[in-house]
């Protein structure tokens, strides 16, 4: 059973709890703006789902309700941040004003978050900077689900990572990828639906194959292609963990975990197209880009060729369309709950 709801009001909604939690009322509409955007565009593992998540380590202390970066190192083009435990949204947005910022002075903006949280959908934040003109990357590392080509013991996150480019007409060209055969809120999310998962996405925890997403968010997640998506993976935490200072492997905790402090971090690149000297040409060559590709005769049993980042355009299109956000009952469940608990309206969830 599902319900649609306005994402207007899923954004005052969140906004509410957040505030009641002792989360600055700007913040809140950051962090519900960026779950609702989720949602939005089907990925729905990433979206109001995660709300009560946040609200536990808020109240346990795990991740702090104001977000106060320290900037550790400032070289010009490249910043290192110590979220001291923040709001992973806040933490990312700010990595992704500051880093263009420098790319409009440099051509360039690198910012490293160490000591951060969860922050949703990465895309969320690179899109956003990729219609403010540059090309940007984030990575991210996340607490263990996925074992090494060859184990059967999780030590390494998803670790995923988004790009996105300004395209043209005023659009956007962006990848949002986790290194596993699937994200694990989309194990969450079957579990709240009641539905089985693919033989292909998880392991139970004795190494076998399994589709109860109860055993899959207990065992291990599979990576994608292989030993190609352990080896991204791997090299994710790298650039996630050992270089910005933060932690790695298994010193990393998920949002999910109430009491644990993160300890996650993330790297976030802007690049001016200007720098490179021939911004107009840059465009010329992704509209090339973007016509060959749609332009393609069709393999069997496909209907159209998508840019990447287009599918997501047409969700977001599709669900207000079609009158708002649907959510799961468990999502709903949970809340409500949560509405309860803060003493938040709960009629936008009616």
């Amino acid at each position: 059973m599902t319900a649609r709801i306005d994402p207007r009001d899923l954004r005052t909604f969140g906004t509410r709890v957040l505030a009641a939690l002792g989360v600055p009322e700007a913040d809140g509409a950051l962090v519900a703006d960026s779950l609702v955007q989720a949602d939005l565009w089907g990925h729905q593992s990433h979206g109001f789902l995660r709300l009560p998540w946040y609200a536990a380590r808020l109240r346990s202390g795990a991740m702090r309700a104001v977000t106060d970066p320290a900037v550790l190192s400032d070289t010009g083009p490249l910043l290192l941040l110590d979220g001291r435990d923040g709001i992973g949204q806040v933490l990312a947005d700010r990595a992704r004003a500051l880093a263009t910022e420098r790319a409009r002075a440099h051509g360039v903006g690198v910012v490293g978050v160490r000591n951060s949280n969860h922050f949703g959908t990465a895309m969320y934040f690179t899109r956003r900077a990729a219609r403010e003109g540059f090309v940007s990357v984030l990575t991210t590392n996340a607490s263990p689900a996925m074992a090494p080509w060859g184990g059967r013991e999780k030590v390494l996150g998803t670790n995923p990572w988004s790009i996105a480019a300004p395209a043209p007409d005023g659009g956007v060209v962006a990848v949002d990828i986790a290194n596993t055969a699937v994200a694990r809120g989309k194990i969450y999310l079957a579990k709240n639906r009641g539905e089985a998962i693919p033989e292909n996405w998880a392991l139970a925890a004795d190494g076998a194959p399994t589709t109860d997403p109860a055993e899959g968010v207990l065992g291990v997640i599979l990576p994608m292609a292989g030993h190609k998506g352990y080896a991204i993976t791997f090299l994710m935490d790298v650039l996630s963990g050992a270089l910005t200072g933060s932690a790695v492997g298994t010193g990393v905790h998920g949002p999910y975990e109430a009491e644990a402090r993160s300890g996650c971090g993330h790297l976030f690149l802007a690049l001016d197209p200007a720098a490179f000297g021939d911004p107009s040409g840059y465009q010329e060559r992704v509209r090339q880009l973007v016509d060959e590709v749609k332009g393609v005769p069709l393999a069997q049993g496909f209907d159209e060729v998508f840019t990447p980042g287009e599918v997501e355009d047409r969700a977001e299109a599709a669900a207000l369309a079609a009158g708002g956000i649907e959510l799961a009952e468990g999502s709903l469940t949970e809340l409500r709950e949560l509405a309860h608990s803060t003493g938040v309206p709960v009629e936008p969830l009616r």
